[in-house]
């Protein structure tokens, strides 16, 4: 049902500054294994077939690390070192299912959902944002599960302290499906504390549907000065289309800081 996932990855990393101003902070080592690898891994455990990175110029670093056949031939040639070996035959099995497009301005992930759009073939399609790592249970697969038997679309969701609202999006809640999932009757984007409707945060896992792009299209910016995908999302609740809160079963960590960065490779190691 859902075969294709996006994943943005034009972001400057601010928050890993100084590590990002040389280095694309998707492929930062986490225990040992790029942090983009793990995103990867997760997409095709939950069965999908094309991946769609969304990247600018100057994340051309990215497309080079799967790009760099002449590089590893050359190293296997030479050593024959079957750790190498594996793991060129790791990105080559990568290489397969993934495609790239551009968004050289950072406009906000609403404007490079948009990107995107000339891609996407089905009723619906999965986004994941790479800052946003969830081990220990496949939060997409769970998702795509709750998509199939509901025929909506899903977000993921934790509770947040109130005190941090302001950083997420943040859900309302209509009524209860069962113990893990909710109908959402409405979300902000970054929301004051006094003004967040409650402490449910949209965390980086988005089955949206194709009808997004209209809505995306017509999208005036907002925080920021940004095209957000909340926005959207809000509008396409107002029109009567359903949209489910999936309170996911794994473990949340937060790779898009330094100390949140450090901690990931901690819990990853523990595995």
């Amino acid at each position: 049902m859902i075969k294709q996932a996006i994943i943005p990855l034009a972001g400057l990393g601010t928050r890993l500054l100084p590590l990002t101003s040389v280095f694309a902070k998707e492929l930062l080592p986490i225990n040992g294994k790029p942090g983009l690898e793990y995103i990867l891994d997760e997409c095709v455990e939950a069965g999908i077939e094309e991946i769609i990175f969304i990247i600018s110029k100057k994340k051309k670093m990215i497309k080079n690390y799967f790009y760099n056949d002449s590089f590893y031939k050359k190293i296997i040639k030479k050593k024959k070192d079957p750790r190498i070996i594996n793991e060129y035959k790791k990105i080559l099995k990568y290489k397969k299912i993934i495609k790239f497009v551009y968004q050289n301005k950072p406009l906000g992930t609403g404007d490079a959902v948009l990107r995107t759009e000339k891609l996407i073939k089905d009723k619906y399609f999965l986004m994941l944002l790479p800052d946003d790592l969830i081990i220990k249970k496949n939060c997409s697969k769970d998702m795509i599960k709750i998509c199939k038997k509901q025929k909506t679309s899903v977000m993921a969701s934790m509770k947040v302290s109130k005190s941090n609202v302001s950083r997420w999006g943040i859900f309302s809640i209509n009524r209860k499906i069962d113990k893990n999932n909710f109908l959402i009757k409405d979300v902000i984007e970054k929301p004051s504390i006094i003004s967040a409707p409650s402490n449910n945060a949209v965390i980086g896992r988005y089955i949206l549907p194709k009808s997004i792009f209209k809505k995306l299209k017509k999208q005036k910016p907002g925080k920021g000065g940004e095209i957000h995908i909340t926005d959207s999302i809000r509008e396409l609740i107002k029109d009567g289309k359903k949209f489910i809160g999936h309170k996911f079963l794994g473990k949340y960590l937060d790779c898009g800081s330094l100390n949140g960065y450090i901690k990931s490779g901690i819990e990853i190691s523990k595995l």
